[in-house]
This record gives structure tokens, sequence and C-alpha cells, in this order.
């Protein structure tokens, strides 16, 4: 019973209240298939590809072309910004925390890899297409609008 109430109703209604308030959300650990971030980073290169999804841990497997092993020479050497239009490089656990540029087809944009990205190809991360952003209806396109009075 909480004190200085005057009744257990209006102290059970209390209680109810001081539950329902919402506590500061404690920031949850990241867990991929399993493992910490620490866990993934220790890990080998063979280790970490067994848990990536087939069609990521299949490209990694076939081998990585020139391009691609210049990225990761660069990312070794830690390098402030890598800018790359190789998009379909795979966020592995050793990228967490690195910046990359990476070209949408007209310009670079710039991303923080998180470990939520872990497993995905970079590429998706940098669209390639505008959001489309449709206006009011333009003079002539219905039949309606023919006849409206231009100003």
């Amino acid at each position: 019973m909480v004190r200085g109430t005057a009744t257990a109703k209006s102290a059970r209604r209390k209680a109810r209240k001081l539950k329902g308030k919402i506590a500061a959300k404690r920031k949850k650990e990241f867990l991929y298939r399993g493992l910490t971030l620490e866990k993934l980073q220790s890990l080998s290169m063979e280790e970490v590809t067994d848990l990536l999804p087939a069609r990521a841990r299949r490209s990694i497997n076939r081998g990585m072309l020139q391009k691609n092993r210049r990225f990761f020479h660069h990312l070794e050497r830690g390098d402030e910004v890598i800018r790359t239009q190789s998009r379909e490089i795979v966020v592995l656990p050793s990228m967490v925390g690195r910046k990359i540029s990476v070209h949408d087809g007209r310009s670079f944009v710039e991303l923080n890899i998180i470990p939520e990205m872990i497993g995905h190809h970079i590429g998706e991360f940098a669209l390639t297409r505008k959001e489309v952003k449709h206006t009011g209806v333009g003079v002539g396109a219905t039949r309606s609008s023919k006849f409206m009075p231009l100003k």
C-alpha cells in the first residue's frame, strides 16, 4: 500500500499509475545470430561467412574482385572515408563504425556502418532512384480542366 493515501482503492490506482509510466528505455545489446558484436569481430573470415545469409555467403566464397580487394586494403589501412563504386560489397563485422561513401549513379552517399547492416550489400543503403513526389493535376490533364480560365 502506498503511504499517505486515504483508501486502499486510491492506493491501488496510484500504484497502477506509477507502474504504467514509461521508464527510460534501456538500449538493447546488438546480437547477430546470437553473437555480440565483439564476438563477431573476433571470429575468422570463414566463421563469419558461415553466419551470413546465402546470397552474401556465396558472393564471398566466389572470391573478391580486384576492386573489392583494394577496398578492403583501404579499410585495413584505416583511411578516414573510403569512396567506392562497388555496390556489391557485403558488410562484415570488421567494417562496423567506419564511414564509407557509396556511388548511387550520380553522386557519392556517405554511410556510417552500424551493426544492423551486417550481412547486407552496401548498395542497399545508397538508393539509386529518387522518391516520387506527385503534385496536383495539370491543365489539360482531364476534360474538365481544359476549360479552366488561366490567370
